[in-house]
């Protein structure tokens, strides 16, 4: 028995090694595999893209979480003989990145983005990224991610920049990518649109204010925003509303707060009655509700009264006013003009920007969009329906089952997709102007073409991520041998951010589906059940875990008990309690080596393990990872070691028997705690280096239990 198990186990000294001696023996690559006799060349393949962690900062628990479920379905793929692929890479993460690198600018040189210029701007971002990206990598590898690093990619190099300009070429000229005037999710602290899906509703306390236009004026209106009053050009009512059909039709004229305005009476079947005084004004530049409505109703769109600053752009005593100074002038001016009528407290939904925090403005901007509702020439599809179509008829599976209705509903009230957004970090927009001429997909040669300053939506690049890594728009080996790739595992709250436009880039691209199975995680909370967050003080930090725990003990915490789709809790007691069975696989080791391999192999016990087995096999094959892995430690635990150990020790020639098990135990446990396990196996008779005499003996790539 080699003497490194006279002492407890040290994570720490073990966990370093092995991985660099995984990493270089090539053989996370598939190709090496095959190369070295290890995988046949014929054999099916299995592939996984790594949900891209965004180059902003160091891995969180929900990585961790993301990098624990895909090691186990990859390592155990790998043992099972498939040519298997985990393809790394990071993502750019435009906004987010961007304000980090802003901020910090800001804070130690008080400067902003124009005070640098883009050229500027854009090579300390790249600076930042570069070294972040380094920075996430190293994490990854701590956590003993058995991905295939010869294929790393990053959502914003030369391959993936290719891919992009491509589609957005593609899909321009398949009349789906327009350039035209609408109401925009406008963050005014981040100076950029954002998408619907970007958006953070937190409820506030607001007062709803009734109050008439002029004295003269025949009908009440309700609001929490009487600043954006000045841009009002009709009044909307329900036609069956008994109180305002005589008006319907009319129009009136008003100073209101020092701003003219003109309104005319309108009936529409989305007014709803019981709401404030069933009478809704219509700000068109200010809402996308309204805008729809004075769209149906002919009435003009052209008063914008509020900036990208948010500040109000009229004139009078509002002239430059935020918008909540602005509020507190205009219910000021109605209560003096005696056009106040009352004020109610009451709760609001304020829309927020995710990454900055900024309340957002509605606001009429010439943006970049795709069309999702009209029809591909030759397809007879729209995007929408590209979307909808391999979840209904079962080509792609979500995991869990539920969350195709939610998949569905979203997709069903999906609205034409702004992909433009106003920073400078990013795939910028691959349009090029001259005077009325517009260039698009290819820069151009001559000069006095100037292109558009606008960057692209991070996840119309993220879009992307399965075909663009794997060689597309090129015709590559690995697109043919890896694509649609098997699992997509990643958080249920991306469900609409990245896998939704994944379906819909891959089907409109390649006319194929990304992936065969959408696996879903929940969130990772704290023991309280609580959200982790710096503010709160319960931020678990899977580095920290794993430096004082191990990365193995912080991969059982983060599978075991962590069914799909549900959120999650963890604590450092729970990693603890991981940490202790690590010790108690060492503390079996040292037992087992110690004996002599005699005897038959009991054919109850064989039989035993075998069922067992069987099952753990069943439970990954059928995703229910998280019942393998609690089913494998009960066993070795309280079964093994409690028991089938015990018993031996009062019996001679039992050592085959518990060999057989230890082993192949060892095994089917290695896709879950993999360094432990890998250093285990390699002290086991014949291989008492310590180490591998060479690359096929290392346990990563045994054969599965059962497999001869």
């Amino acid at each position: 028995m080699p003497e490194k198990f006279l002492k407890p186990y040290d994570a720490s000294a073990t966990e370093a090694r092995l991985y660099e001696a995984w990493e270089k023996s090539g053989l996370f690559n598939p190709d090496e595999c095959v190369k070295q006799g290890i995988t046949k060349a014929d054999a099916s393949t299995y592939s996984i893209v790594l949900p891209p962690p965004n180059v902003t900062g160091r891995l969180h628990m929900g990585h961790a979480l993301v990098l624990a479920i895909e090691d186990v379905f990859i390592r155990y793929k790998r043992m099972r003989g498939f040519r298997t692929l985990w393809l790394p890479g990071t993502d750019h993460a435009a906004i987010a990145t961007q304000s980090v690198v802003e901020k910090q600018i800001k804070k130690e040189e008080g400067k902003n983005r124009h005070d640098l210029g883009r050229k500027e701007l854009l090579k300390r971002i790249e600076e930042y990224a570069a070294e972040s990206r380094d920075t996430i990598v190293n994490q990854l590898k701590t956590m003993g991610a058995s991905l295939d690093w010869s294929r790393e990619a990053f959502t914003l190099d030369d391959e993936r920049n290719s891919a992009v300009n491509t589609v957005f070429k593609e899909m321009y000229d398949a009349g789906l990518i327009y350039r035209g005037m609408r109401i925009v999710n406008w963050d005014p602290k981040g100076q950029t649109t954002i998408s619907d899906d970007e958006i953070i509703y937190e409820e506030r306390p607001a007062k709803l204010y009734t109050f008439r236009y002029s004295k003269d004026f025949p009908i009440s209106v309700a609001t929490t925003r009487p600043e954006t009053k000045v841009g009002d050009v009709g009044i909307a009512v329900h036609p069956d509303d008994a109180r305002y059909k005589e008006f319907i039709g009319k129009e009136y004229d008003a100073i209101f707060c020092d701003v003219p305005i003109h309104i005319k009476i309108v009936a529409d079947k989305e007014v709803d009655p019981a709401f404030g005084t069933g009478a809704v004004g219509i700000t068109p530049a200010h809402s996308q509700t309204d805008w729809e409505i004075a769209d149906r109703h002919l009435l003009s769109h052209e008063a914008v009264v509020i900036n990208e600053y948010a500040r109000m752009s009229v004139g009078g005593r509002l002239k430059d006013a935020k918008t909540t100074k602005a509020r507190e002038i205009v219910v000021d001016w109605l209560r003096s003009e005696g056009l106040f009528e009352k004020e109610e407290d009451i709760v609001q939904n304020v829309a927020t920007a995710e990454r900055t925090g900024g309340i957002i403005e509605p606001l009429p901007k010439l943006q970049w969009f795709v069309d999702v509702n009209k029809e591909i020439a030759g397809r007879g599809k729209t995007l929408k329906e590209l979307m909808l179509e391999p979840v209904r008829s079962g080509k792609i599976k979500i995991i869990p089952e539920h969350f195709e209705k939610t998949y569905f509903h979203w997709i069903e009230n999906l609205r034409d997709w702004c992909i433009s957004r106003q920073i400078w970090y990013g795939h910028r927009i691959p349009v090029w102007y001259k005077g009325e001429d517009v260039l698009v997909g290819t820069e151009p040669k001559e000069s006095g073409w100037v292109q558009d300053e606008d960057t692209l939506d991070t996840w119309f690049s993220s879009g992307l991520w399965t075909f663009s890594t794997l060689g597309w728009p090129n015709e590559t080996e690995d697109l043919k041998n890896y694509h649609p790739t098997d699992v997509l595992e990643t958080g249920y709250d991306i469900l609409f951010f990245w896998v939704a436009r994944m379906v819909l880039m891959t089907e409109f691209a390649l006319n194929a589906i990304p992936f065969k199975t959408v696996y879903l995680h929940g969130l990772v909370r704290d023991a309280a059940g609580r959200k982790m967050s710096k503010s709160l003080g319960n931020n678990l930090d899977p580095l920290d875990i794993a430096a004082k725990f191990g990365a193995d003990a912080a991969r059982m915490a983060l599978v075991v008990g962590n069914t799909p789709g549900t959120d999650m809790r963890i604590s450092e007691d729970k990693v603890k309690g991981y940490k202790h069975f690590a010790n108690k696989l060492w503390n079996i080791a040292r037992f087992v080596l110690s004996q002599e391999r005699t005897g038959e192999i009991k054919e109850n016990l064989k039989a035993e393990f075998d069922a067992l087995a069987v099952d753990v096999t069943r439970d990954i094959e059928e995703f229910r990872i998280y019942m393998a892995a609690e089913k494998l430690y009960h066993y070795l635990w309280h079964r093994f070691a409690d028991e089938i150990i015990e018993e031996s020790k009062d019996k001679a020639e039992s050592g085959a028997t518990l060999y057989y098990i230890f082993e192949n135990s060892l095994k089917l446990l290695h896709p879950f705690m993999p360094f432990i396990t890998e250093e285990i196996y390699q002290s086991l008779p014949d291989r008492q280096a310590g180490m591998p005499t060479k690359d096929s003996e290392f346990l990563m790539i045994a054969k599965w239990p059962l497999l001869r």
